[in-house]
């Protein structure tokens, strides 16, 4: 057990190990932010261009077999299909956090876990505020502003907190991944209209052979992704939205080779193998592409802008990214320190944790998501909540990167004294 977790310290320094592969995490999800926001901008100029039914043509353009019901557009394969090769890393993520990394220590997993809950709880319960009155279904959004994105908070946290001690990281990187469990459990629930048994009962097949292989150490991609994409294509057809399929083969990827498979002694699993290979994929290509081809609206300048932030559905997203994720998790960590025995490490200040709690109001790809999945894919409502989600998002991240910024200062300087000495 980790020193921080016998001395019950909140948010404390990571393990050496854990330290190496959060860096190598952290580079990879900053580039892969840096491709989400230039996808995200260029979709916008372009949905508010004279160009912009070309835009929306890309979009709608329908691709793939009519007889298996995989004839969709280009904006569903980017929800359905490229978000769960981002729902395999955050699968892959989570399994080796419980089973091999720090959060395998209750102690320790017990603040990011409260956090994420109270970052779940909080903006959907001010959304729902907001809405109660709303007509058109509009109640249906409330897990909008429930996410965090974690490749495009991590590029702003990059930018502005070079100098932040390494536990706010390793905090924003896990609260995320719970985060995202929590989101892929919210969008099962909750967001399955139509509901067919055969085809899920159907997918524990390929699942349970993909799961045999992997366990078996078999890592030939030409045997492993027909049966994932088999299992993808049954869950989707299920009803149950196609992302859950991609956690599910995360979830079945060995974190520890057993010692029956590994020889007398054990040893790391697939994960690490599966993590290293998809991850720049999931960063660099699947998110950027679906920032891409959702997050071009089309807002009909000032006054389309103000038309979508004074719908109710705008104005309970906004509040629950900026405010309602801020007190969430912001709470829900004081309140772990209030009523045990942990306490931050010595290292750290209530207002880095203010500000990273701010930080995890970047919603953007999942809240895009579920978004869609709460109103329909370009419906006005839809528009009304991307607008939201962009905004929220964003001043989410200028607050965060204010607080985090002044933070930032004064631990250069720290380290510039105790160098100096």
């Amino acid at each position: 057990m980790s020193n921080a977790a016998r001395s019950g310290v909140l948010l404390g320094a990571p393990s050496l190990s854990e330290t190496r592969r959060i860096l190598d995490i952290l580079r990879q999800e900053t580039i892969g932010g840096a491709l989400l926001l230039v996808g995200a901008v260029v979709a916008l100029v372009w949905a508010n261009s004279p160009w912009s039914a070309s835009y929306h043509a890309l979009v709608g353009y329908r691709v793939g077999p009519s007889a298996l019901h995989l004839d969709l557009t280009l904006a569903v394969w980017a929800a359905d299909g490229l978000l769960a090769i981002f729902f395999f890393v955050a699968g892959l993520e989570l399994k080796r956090e419980f089973v091999a990394g720090d959060l395998r220590e209750p102690r320790r997993a017990l603040v990011p876990v409260t956090a994420a809950l109270g970052g779940v709880v909080v903006p959907a319960a001010l959304y729902t505020v907001v809405n109660l009155g709303a007509e058109g279904g509009a109640l249906r959004g409330w897990a909008v502003p429930t996410a965090t994105d974690i490749a495009f908070a991590l590029a702003v946290l990059a930018v502005v907190g070079r100098h932040l001690p390494d536990a706010l990281r390793t905090f924003l990187l896990t609260l995320a991944v719970v985060d995202d469990l929590l989101a892929i459990l919210i969008i099962a629930v909750f967001y399955t209209d139509e509901f067919s048994a055969l085809p899920l009962l159907a997918a524990v097949v390929p699942l349970a052979l993909f799961t045999l292989l992997v366990q078996r150490r078999v890592r030939s991609w030409w045997v492993l992704m027909p049966l994932a994409a088999v299992a993808w294509a049954l869950v989707h057809e299920s009803g149950v939205h196609a992302t859950v399929a991609g956690i599910l083969l995360g979830f079945a990827v060995p974190v520890i080779r057993s010692r029956r498979a590994g020889g007398p002694e054990a040893g790391p699993g697939l994960a690490e193998h599966f993590e290293h290979r998809w991850r720049p994929v999931s960063a660099g290509l699947a998110v950027p592409a679906f920032a891409f081809l959702s997050a071009g609206v089309s807002i009909g300048g000032l006054s389309g802008l103000a038309t979508s932030l004074t719908d109710p559905v705008a104005v309970g997203i906004v509040l629950g990214l900026v405010v309602g994720k801020a007190i969430g998790v912001f709470a829900a960590t004081y309140i772990v320190a209030r009523f045990t025995r942990a306490h931050l490490d010595e290292g750290l200040a209530w207002i880095d944790v203010l500000g990273l709690s701010i930080l995890s109001g970047i919603g953007f790809t999942v809240s895009l998501l579920i978004g869609e999945l709460a109103f329909g894919i370009g419906s006005e409502k839809d528009q009304h909540a991307k607008v939201a989600v962009l905004t929220g998002s964003l001043l989410a991240a200028l607050l965060a990167a204010v607080i985090l910024r002044l933070r930032n200062h004064a631990y250069r300087r720290l380290e510039a004294a105790e160098t100096a000495r």
